[in-house]
């Protein structure tokens, strides 16, 4: 039997937190919950990642969600990613029912049900601000590893946005981004080659191919104007909570591509804008990403150890990002040691495979006196987790088993007209959801191809006119030539015939006359 004392000291040591710090539950040994040795996590470790996992149904949802909530509540803005389409609730305040009054007083946490800050996004047609970037804001390298190009391909991808930077062609979108490979590789290929060099057809050809896959995913929706502004994510209420923003993305679970793509070039964006933050108090924006290994599945090398160097530098920008998914093993190892704090569900083990799976999973844990971690990870309840977290000087804390909160906001979605409330009050729906088409690389490379046709066909009529006439000269030169070719020829012929039969010349009418006169 564990000495119930030491692991309650132990948890209060390894928990305490001098500073704010979000309550994420009690602790739990021996089937006994301990509301006096409380989870408690600090708000200036939450910059140092996450991982919520967990098999379905044993509730990592609803500890992303009361995360979130607590982070608003906290003064931090939250950005969700809600691919199921479960997370809308966050919105609408909690309803009390005796499961919760039971596990509140169990764990010594108040229930006290409220609605959030909510401001619900979408790449698509979804209800909400619509979310858009340009083409121009990826870069060319950013774009290539997105496009999954070889050096060769990037190269002239590359010099196509250069070409474009320096002629004042926006690259806006894809059909911007089309016309100028279209035009750098046809019409305009002398323009490029003498300045930056030759632009192979071969490449250009699997630039397109590329192009064209990621537009069947839907990527026309996302890439245009107008342009997301990042620093709209991050917004306090009037009372002071932090903003929620809920990005649905229920019609693209089938559409990874646009899904990583989606999410590179926000996190690229964030890190390249927000300000140098150091060792702040607490996040500015914590970022979780429901079903993450739908960015890991479909990622290439060269991606992942982009979103690899990325995470490890967003920290410092106050930037905090969470991957919930069925299990750790969805996320790359090199990404998984980069995640401060751990929040593991209960896993399935159905198969000889799984059982290997959760082995290496419960290695990845703090070595825990009071545990046996490779049995409780098949063995916890619905709303219990394993947590591993940093203290307040960046230690890893002790592993303990966890009865979590409820949380406080509505766990169902929102009904459409509820949607269709919080749409209908946002500032930002109004700012970004206006349809616009602005002059760029596509109409001006257009319009130079309509004029260089036009050119090449007025250049073409005036050859044919320039042939029409030599050829309508000659023809009347040979015409009369030929007709006073002929009449000579006639001339000569009648009087060589009238001379041979006399009947011209004087001699001939002389006696004519006699013989009749």
């Amino acid at each position: 039997m564990a000495n119930t004392e030491k692991f309650i000291s132990e948890i209060q040591q390894g928990y305490t937190c001098k500073g704010n710090a979000i309550v994420l539950g009690a602790s739990i040994l021996e089937g006994a919950v301990h509301k006096e040795a409380q989870v408690k996590i600090p708000l200036r470790t939450m910059n140092r990642h996450g991982l919520i996992a967990g098999a379905t149904g044993t509730g990592k949802t609803k500890t992303l969600q009361t995360l979130s909530e607590q982070l608003s509540k906290a003064g931090t803005s939250v950005l969700l990613m809600d691919i199921k389409g479960d997370l809308s609730g966050i919105a609408a305040v909690g309803t009390l029912n005796d499961k919760i009054k039971e596990r509140s007083e169990k764990i010594g946490i108040p229930f006290n049900p409220a609605p959030n800050p909510v401001e619900l996004m979408s790449l698509s047609d979804e209800p909400g601000v619509r979310l858009r970037a340009t083409v121009s804001e990826f870069g060319p390298v950013l774009f290539a590893k997105i496009l999954g190009l070889n050096e060769t391909q990037a190269g002239v991808l590359g010099l196509v946005f250069k070409y474009c930077d320096d002629n004042q062609l926006p690259l806006l979108d894809l059909k911007d981004l089309k016309k100028s490979l279209q035009f750098l590789s046809g019409e305009g290929a002398a323009a490029i080659e003498a300045e930056y060099g030759k632009i192979s057809t071969v490449s250009v050809g699997a630039i397109m191919r590329n192009i064209v896959a990621l537009e069947q995913q839907g990527a026309n929706t996302f890439l245009g104007e107008i342009s997301f502004d990042v620093q709209d994510l991050c917004r306090l209420d009037e009372n002071g909570h932090g903003t929620i923003s809920v990005i649905r993305l229920t019609d693209i679970q089938d559409k990874p591509a646009l899904f990583s793509t989606f999410m590179l070039s926000l996190l690229a964006e964030v890190y390249a804008t927000f300000p140098e933050r150091g060792d702040a108090e607490q996040p500015e924006l914590v970022i979780f990403i429901d079903e993450a290994h739908l960015i890991f599945s479909e990622a290439s090398k060269v991606l992942l150890n982009q979103l690899e160097t990325i995470i490890k530098l967003i920290r410092s920008k106050g930037v905090g990002i969470f991957f919930c998914t069925q299990s750790p093993e969805d996320v790359p190892e090199s990404i998984l040691g980069q995640l401060g704090l751990k929040v593991q569900h209960a896993l399935r083990a159905f198969t000889a495979k799984d059982r290997k799976g959760i082995k290496l999973i419960a290695q990845n844990f703090p070595p825990s006196e009071y545990y046996d971690i490779e049995t409780l990870l098949t063995g916890l309840g619905i709303g219990e987790a394993l947590v591993s977290a940093l203290s307040e000087k960046g230690n890893p804390t002790p592993l303990v088993h966890t009865m979590l909160r409820a949380p406080e906001s509505r766990m169902d979605v929102l009904t459409d007209a509820e949607i269709q409330q919080i749409v209908n009050r946002s500032p930002l729906v109004k700012k970004y959801n206006r349809e616009i088409d602005s002059e760029s690389a596509y109409e001006i490379l257009s319009e130079k191809l309509k004029e260089a046709t036009e050119e090449g066909h007025k250049e073409e009529m005036r050859k044919q006119e320039e042939k029409a006439e030599k050829s309508e000269k000659g023809f009347f030169e040979n015409m009369i030539d030929s007709t006073l070719t002929r009449q000579i020829g006639r001339t000569v012929a009648k009087e060589v015939t009238r001379g041979l039969l006399g009947v011209l010349g004087l001699g001939g009418r002389s006696r004519k006359k006699g013989l009749f006169g």
